[in-house]
C-alpha cells in the first residue's frame, strides 16, 4: 500500500497536468518512501517464501523448527528489513533536489513531478551494484524457496496418489492447486521486478526520457506491489 501510495498519487495528479504539488521536502519524502517501501515490500515477500519452505521442507525444519516458530524471530526479520532500507535508500536525501525545474530540463533528470541531478559515474556505478545485489539475491531465495516447494509437494502427491485414486471426488487436490499456484505467482513478481528494474535502468541513461516510457515504467514498477 505506501508502495502504491507513494508513487501512485503523485504520478495521477501529475499525469492530469498539475505542477508544482511537491515542494523540495515533499519530493524527498515521497521518494524515499517509495523506494523504502520497494525494497521491504520485496525483502517481506522472501521473507514469507523462506519461511514457508522452511515449515514444509522436514530437511529444513529439523534444525529451524524451533527458532522460526518463535514470533520473535519473524519480528526480528521484519525490523531488520526495515533497518536496512531505512539506512540504504537515505541517498536520496540528498540525490532529489525538488519540483521539476522547467527553464534547465537539460540539468535534470525528469520525473513528471520532482527532478535530480544526473548523478556522477562512480556515484551511480556504486549505488546501481547494491541494488543489483539486494534484488538479485532475494529473487533468487523467491525462486529457490519457491521451486523447493513446489518439488515437496510434488514429492507428497505421489506418495498419497493411490489412497486418492480410491476416492470418489473429482476435485483436485491441494498439491496440484499449489504447485500451480506457486511458480504462476513467483513468475509473476520475478517478471514484473525484472522488467520494472530494465525500464528503471533504462531512463536514467536517456537524456530527456518520453512521458509515455516513464508513465509506462511507474505502471509496471506498481505490479508487483500489486
Amino acid at each position: 500500500n505506501l508502495v502504491l501510495c507513494s508513487k501512485g498519487i503523485p504520478q495521477t495528479l501529475a499525469a492530469f497536468g498539475l505542477e508544482g504539488f511537491l515542494d523540495g521536502a515533499g519530493c524527498k519524502l515521497v521518494f524515499y518512501l517509495h523506494r523504502v517501501a520497494r525494497g521491504v515490500s520485496l525483502s517481506t515477500t522472501c521473507l514469507l517464501g523462506g519461511f514457508q519452505a522452511i515449515k514444509l521442507c522436514p530437511s529444513i525444519s529439523r534444525w529451524m523448527e524451533l527458532q522460526i516458530r518463535s514470533p520473535k524471530c519473524i519480528v526480528f526479520c521484519c525490523f531488520l528489513c526495515w533497518a536496512l532500507h531505512l539506512v540504504v535508500h537515505s541517498y536520496i536525501v540528498r540525490y532529489i533536489t525538488g519540483p521539476v525545474n522547467s527553464k534547465n530540463k537539460s540539468m535534470d533528470k525528469i520525473y513528471l513531478y520532482c527532478s535530480s541531478p544526473i548523478p556522477g559515474r562512480l556515484v551511480f556505478s556504486v549505488m546501481a551494484v547494491i541494488f543489483l545485489f539486494m534484488d538479485g539475491m532475494c529473487l533468487a531465495l523467491m525462486v529457490w524457496t519457491s521451486g523447493s516447494m513446489v518439488l515437496v509437494l510434488h514429492r507428497h502427491k505421489q506418495r498419497v496418489q493411490h489412497i486418492r485414486s480410491c476416492s470418489l471426488s473429482p476435485r483436485t487436490s491441494h498439491e496440484t492447486r499449489a504447485t500451480h499456484t506457486i511458480p504462476s505467482l513467483v513468475s509473476m513478481f520475478v517478471s514484473f521486478h525484472a522488467l520494472a528494474a530494465i525500464l528503471s535502468y533504462w531512463i536514467t541513461q536517456i537524456q530527456n526520457p518520453s512521458h509515455w516510457l516513464r508513465s509506462i515504467s511507474a505502471l509496471v514498477a506498481s505490479g508487483f506491489p500489486t
